[in-house]
């Protein structure tokens, strides 16, 4: 149960096994149904993580979300836009193009069955075209948000004792390994105790990629990461997440008739 009462999802590994009685349940008698989408990326996370970190984080996330809130949780888009990865064996990508159409593809359907919000979780950086999706909802007739913000990452490392601040924290740090020592110890391999490399200038990222400022594929202090600091990272981000599902089922928004002047601004997630 969420802790709003309603029945939450029961997930297996990365994937919601909701029957469609149990989303008719969860939706009945609610003034707007949320549904709650993971995005993560197949991309090098050095010689230590996985390639699917980013969607195995953002369905952590994801995940905790929906056992506190009463939102459906959808399978995640696990490819996405790794571009700046390309040098490194493994990575895979698609297009902006094809990320905002199938994300806004996924909008389209849910509108169809009845679920009229989508808050989109993005565990990787790169998928700018994701704060375009939100953006051009507007007056859509569906309401989307972009999860976590820098504001949330901001408090969340705060509260979980992360050192090493969002700059440097960029690429299989202390955060992302975090949350896998918490949630998927298993695919922790190790090596990650002496892989710390920190490059902060990185104004050149988008026309050199990640190989102009790595070797081994890391950007970060991943020998500071403990399981409770993932721990607690999720539990700070799944409270953060309240301001965000006030905002999406609020009667009005600005630009249907409404104007709350204290809704928080969505940023470029981490």
């Amino acid at each position: 149960m969420s802790s709003s009462g309603t029945p939450s999802t029961t997930v297996s590994g990365q994937l919601p096994l909701d029957t469609t009685e149990d989303v008719r349940e969860r939706g009945a008698g609610v003034a707007r149904q949320v549904a709650v989408l993971p995005v993560g990326s197949f991309e090098q996370h050095g010689p230590f993580l996985p390639l699917a970190t980013d969607t195995l984080v953002a369905c952590a996330i994801a995940r905790e979300v929906a056992a506190a809130y009463p939102v459906h949780l959808l399978p995640p888009v696990t490819i996405s836009c790794s571009h700046e990865h390309a040098a490194w064996p493994g990575t895979v990508s698609i297009s902006s193009v094809t990320l905002h159409a199938v994300v806004r593809d996924i909008a389209d359907s849910l509108l169809r069955s009845g679920v009229d919000t989508l808050v989109l979780v993005n565990g990787h950086g790169g998928n700018y075209v994701l704060g375009n999706v939100v953006q051009e909802s507007v007056g859509s007739g569906t309401r989307m948000a972009l999860f976590p913000a820098m504001e949330d990452w901001d408090s969340a490392r705060e509260r979980a004792g992360v050192q090493t601040s969002l700059l440097s924290d960029m690429h299989a740090g202390e955060i992302e390994t975090s949350i896998l020592l918490h949630d998927r110890p298993e695919c922790v391999k190790a090596g990650y105790e002496t892989s710390d490399f920190v490059a902060d200038d990185r104004r050149h990222l988008l026309t050199l990629g990640m190989s102009g400022y790595t070797e081994s594929g890391v950007i970060g202090r991943p020998s500071l990461a403990s399981a409770e600091k993932g721990k607690e990272l999720l539990a700070a981000l799944t409270d953060s997440f309240g301001a965000y599902f006030s905002l999406v089922t609020s009667k009005t928004l600005p630009g249907e008739g409404g104007t709350p002047r204290d809704a928080p601004v969505v940023d470029r997630p981490h």
